[in-house]
């Protein structure tokens, strides 16, 4: 596939903009504790409730609509493992450890990331609605799938930043296709590694040296990956196609098959090999940055996942195309070799400029929003 570029719009950089840090990282909004304990584990399983019917008003009919769009964020295999629950003025995050994807994230490592995007996307739908977002970590033992609660509170400006990034929710896609032979900017890339800090995270650019590291290190994963035979069924689960399915990678969204296996994008077809794909040259040199944070705690893999989606959304409003991947973070031997300085790679993004790619598909609001106490979503393995 070829294709000349994307026009790039003028705009204000976001790095150089007003915005509210995350408060879970230091800020004056977050009160409580802190600390959640996704390891527990429950001794019961039950079914998912299902959401009663609206009480409440405007009130709560506003807060659905903040776990609508908290709902468009990334997750492994768009795994959505997600529920909310809307109570006392506020919106309770909650893991849903029945859609772990126990072969590569054994540890719910990266199920807290996806948590984490999709709680960044709910801060900022309530901050692009005029109100201040605040954030508590509480610890609740009957329910240790509670991994944070978000309350709107006082009138706030809606600054150009908020704007900017709310209306990037639903133009931000994982892409799968070869980008363009061009260098990102370098102006494009601090103001990346800002939105990661504002999360608490670094985002680290690779050079030639280190690419060449990570994409070796990731081609070797992928090769460990592909001879796990628990892998490919894991895979299988996520991608089967069935009709009205609203979760998993569809074969649209698949992308075409590497042509010289040198670019670190997971290949879904693999679970499909009756699937007939278009065999494309992807770009020699991509760029790749690493997204790391200073510990490596359940607390940290969920700065990770707001800092991941506050980087793609930004990434988005540059007219940048994303693929974040994780194999080489999936295998703990390789994860060590990209542990440096102390600071633990969580994932990796690979950017550039990319033809237009498709949507994937999220659950009706009726499967992840609940009006009532928790029953049961799972508990971590």
């Amino acid at each position: 596939m070829t294709f000349s570029g994307t026009r790039r719009a003028r705009r204000v950089p976001l790095a150089r903009q007003h915005t509210t840090r995350n408060p879970g990282k230091g800020g004056t909004a977050v009160t409580g504790s802190g600390g959640y304990r996704p390891w527990q584990r429950s001794a019961r399983r039950t079914t998912i409730g299902f959401m009663r019917e609206p009480s409440g008003g405007a009130d709560v009919e506003r807060l659905a609509s903040y776990v609508a769009t908290a709902t468009a964020a990334p997750s492994l295999h768009n795994s959505q493992p997600w529920r909310f629950r809307i109570r006392d003025g506020g919106v309770d995050v909650i893991a849903d450890w029945a859609r772990q994807l126990a072969v590569i994230d054994p540890s719910g490592r990266e199920l807290l990331i996806s948590v984490g995007a999709a709680l960044f996307t709910l801060r900022l739908a309530i901050r692009h609605d005029g109100r201040r977002p605040s954030l508590t970590f509480p610890q609740d033992p009957d329910d240790p799938r509670l991994v944070a609660r978000v309350t709107p509170e006082r009138a706030e400006a809606v600054t150009g930043v908020v704007r900017a990034l709310f209306d990037a929710v639903p133009e931000r896609h994982t892409n799968r296709w070869p980008f363009a032979p061009s260098v990102v900017a370098a102006p494009d890339l601090e103001e990346l590694a800002c939105a990661a800090h504002r999360e608490g995270a670094s985002l680290t650019v690779a050079g030639a040296v280190a690419r060449a590291a990570i994409l070796g290190l990731t081609r070797t994963a992928e090769q460990r990956l592909r001879g796990d035979h628990g892998y490919r069924a894991e895979l299988t689960q996520w991608t089967l196609p069935s009709p009205g399915r609203r979760d998993g990678v569809p074969t649209a969204a698949m992308g075409p098959w590497d042509a010289l296996e040198t670019t670190p994008v997971r290949d879904f077809g693999l679970a499909l090999p009756q699937l007939t794909r278009p065999a494309e040259r992807f770009e020699p040199f991509p760029t790749i940055v690493t997204l790391s944070t200073a510990g490596d705690t359940p607390a940290d893999w969920l700065a990770a996942g707001q800092a991941l989606q506050r980087v793609l959304l930004t990434a988005t409003v540059l007219h940048l195309a994303t693929t974040p991947f994780s194999q080489p973070v999936e295998i703990p031997a390789i994860r060590e070799l990209l542990t440096t300085q102390g600071r633990h790679a969580q994932i990796l993004i690979r950017l550039g400029i990319g033809p237009p790619t498709y949507a994937t598909p999220r659950r009706p609001l009726c499967e992840v929003l609940m009006m009532e106490p928790v029953a049961a979503v799972g508990t971590p393995r």
